[in-house]
């Protein structure tokens, strides 16, 4: 069965650029780990950040997530030394399997000009300046969405920890346990992992470590922290570290791929291939270089030959500040190579 894109964009987030007047806009991330939130002064391109804790509602639940995004978010506009109803818009990007809980709460609490959306809109703006393409998330978890030339948008992933996060920190780090505990019972290949995991997780054996996952238990951020021992087993020529990146890259891959075809960004016209788009990549588990990327980039290829695949820079609350300020009428008001040296020096300042 084939409906409606999972995730849709807000009618303010596709306008062109206008003719507002607002000086400040406000962007959040908020994902299972931490929320990040900036106020952006569109005159002077001073930028003020605050830090919350988790805003994933599949991890902390509807309260917690809310706390720590309102939280977050009021205090990067105390930073800035100014009133919430100065902000000409705000665009929350929250992680989770669904946000609409979290939308209804922001709108009891805040206004209109508040929007709450997921947090793969606000990482395709940071990857695409909010025009056609993809971006792919995939830190803790995992998640794929993109907008084609049309402004027909789709999403894949996204589901969760149990039901998918393909490709992410957590499903490397769990499949590494799982591998590891398939050479202890002499079920599966022999794998550097079996020592590997126990060390990592201060455990005296894979066997003590499989009691710990259960009874303590361990949280996604605390198993995909593990997927850069993988990686670096994996640069070190480890067959069953390297496989799992493998299998981790044609998943995610898949699923980019099939946002590509049902967005159109690979449909050619008539008389023309289709244009070149950009496929941002985004997210810590990225940082495991090429063990991920280069198997990734022959799945995407074989679809799009033309989008250009990047590992994007910009954090994605400044996707979140890009659309904010598209909301109010100021799309054209800062560009996102002007923006993203802003954020590195703001959070530089902030650890």
């Amino acid at each position: 069965m084939n409906g409606d894109s999972l995730v849709q964009l807000p009618t303010a987030l596709t306008r062109l650029p206008g003719t507002g007047d607002a000086s400040f806009v406000l962007g959040v991330d908020g994902g299972a780990t931490k929320t990040l939130a900036a106020v952006l002064d569109l005159e002077s391109r001073k930028l003020h950040l605050a830090l919350g804790g988790p805003s994933n509602e599949d991890a902390v639940g509807t309260q917690a997530a809310v706390q720590a995004v309102l939280g977050a978010a009021d205090e990067a506009i105390k930073r800035a030394g100014i009133e919430a109803d100065e902000i000409g818009a705000a665009v929350l990007a929250i992680a989770g399997t669904d946000t609409d809980a979290i939308a209804q709460h922001v709108r009891l609490a805040r206004t209109a000009d508040w929007l709450v959306v997921n947090d793969v809109v606000g990482a395709w703006a940071t990857a695409t300046g909010g025009g056609p393409g993809v971006a792919a998330i995939s830190g803790t978890g995992s998640n794929v969405f993109g907008v084609g030339p049309d402004g027909r948008p789709w999403r894949t992933g996204g589901w969760g920890h149990l039901l998918g996060d393909e490709g992410s920190g957590y499903w490397v780090g769990i499949e590494s346990i799982k591998a590891a505990l398939r050479d202890r019972d002499a079920s599966g290949p022999q794998t550097a992992l079996t020592q590997a995991a126990p060390a990592f997780f201060a455990m005296p054996s894979i066997e003590a470590l499989a009691v710990h996952v259960y009874a303590k238990p361990l949280t996604k951020s605390e198993i995909a922290a593990f997927a850069i021992e993988t990686a670096n087993l994996a640069e070190r020529g480890d067959a069953v570290a390297r496989e799992i990146y493998r299998r981790g890259a044609s998943k995610l891959g898949g699923q980019i791929a099939a946002v590509i075809r049902r967005t159109g960004l690979a449909t050619p016209g008539e008389d023309q291939p289709a244009a070149a788009f950009p496929i941002g990549l985004i997210g810590s588990a990225f940082r495991a270089g090429a063990v991920l990327v280069e198997p990734l980039l022959q799945v995407v290829y074989e679809v799009a030959p033309r989008g250009r695949v990047l590992v994007v820079d910009m954090p994605p609350v400044g996707g979140t500040l890009l659309l904010a300020a598209r909301a109010c009428g100021r799309g054209d008001a800062i560009a996102p190579m002007e923006l993203s040296p802003l954020i590195d020096s703001a959070l530089a300042a902030l650890e």
